[in-house]
């Protein structure tokens, strides 16, 4: 008894016609899909790029093959 029928499912249906409208459904729709692929092309665009180091301008990259001077931390132990 608890189930819902075919007939519940269409007066629902109509009812959400009813209140949003044929145009108003697939514009939403529409703008659910295009969220999905901004979405994608964000996370593909994170993956697809390196994590380096931005350069200030005006300003060397450090060098790698210089080893950094001992700080107070790193003497104390």
């Amino acid at each position: 008894m608890g189930g819902l029928s075919i007939w519940h499912w269409l007066v629902f249906g109509v009812i959400v016609l009813l209140l949003f409208g044929k145009g108003r459904f697939s514009d939403m729709m529409g703008d659910v899909a295009k969220g999905i692929k901004s979405f994608k092309k964000g996370m593909a665009d994170d993956d697809a790029s390196p994590a380096a180091p931005k350069q200030i301008e005006g300003q060397r990259a450090p060098d790698p093959s210089v080893t950094p001077a001992p700080t107070a931390e790193t003497e104390s132990r």
